[in-house]
């Protein structure tokens, strides 16, 4: 039994990519696309005759923003799925899209295949998220380095929050453990604190302020 296309609507204010878009779904039996808008108002406007699957929205638009625009599309559908989308490769752009509920988020410009994949995506999995974007992200949740201390404090810092000794560490970093004396006495004087505890406890308090202003 063949299931009914998935209906799509876009919202962009950038009308010169109207016939791109129509193009890429002229002759998509999966999806039938049910408007192109050019501000989230004027899809709120036209919701009920509309009544989305699938929303694709840039991010950056005239009046209520893309992201803004989430809270007023999810109180006409609480199940809708929302794709954002931008010229922003912006992890800043991306968290809060997605703190607000969005789906998924794609740099432009949009290929047919790199926009048809994430729909796909949104469908069968309730996310997409391209593989660059999950590895910016990951990787924002990875660092480890602060800019106050030199490339070998970090690496110590790195180890000392894994709960490695000192002489596990010098054998780690193949220097003597008066090195890692040394450079940890220095890690103390820039954190201010007088003990590995406090060291420890300072570390993950800086590493918190680092990821929330990611």
């Amino acid at each position: 039994m063949k299931t009914k296309p998935l209906k799509i609507a876009i919202i962009d204010n950038d009308a010169s990519l109207y016939p791109i878009y129509k193009f890429y779904f002229e002759n998509a039996m999966e999806y039938e696309l049910h408007g192109i808008y050019k501000s989230v108002h004027d899809l709120l406007s036209n919701f009920g005759r509309t009544n989305p699957d699938i929303v694709i929205s840039e991010v950056s638009l005239a009046g209520v923003s893309g992201i803004d625009g989430l809270e007023y599309l999810f109180r006409k559908d609480e199940d809708l799925k929302v794709l954002m989308m931008s010229k922003k490769n912006d992890f800043k752009l991306i968290k809060e899209a997605f703190k607000k509920g969005a789906s998924g988020y794609l740099t432009k410009p949009l290929t047919k295949e790199r926009l048809f994949t994430a729909v796909e995506a949104l469908d069968q999995h309730g996310v997409a998220l391209e593989h660059d974007l999950v590895k910016k992200i990951i990787s924002s949740f990875q660092v480890k380095t602060f800019d106050s201390f030199s490339r070998k404090e970090n690496q110590i810092i790195e180890l000392l929050t894994q709960g490695f000794t000192y002489k596990m560490i010098a054998d780690r970093l193949c220097v003597t453990p008066s090195a890692v004396n040394f450079h940890i006495q220095n890690i103390y004087v820039k954190l201010n604190v007088n003990s590995k505890s406090e060291a420890l406890q300072k570390l993950r308090e800086m590493e918190m302020r680092q990821l929330n202003a990611a």
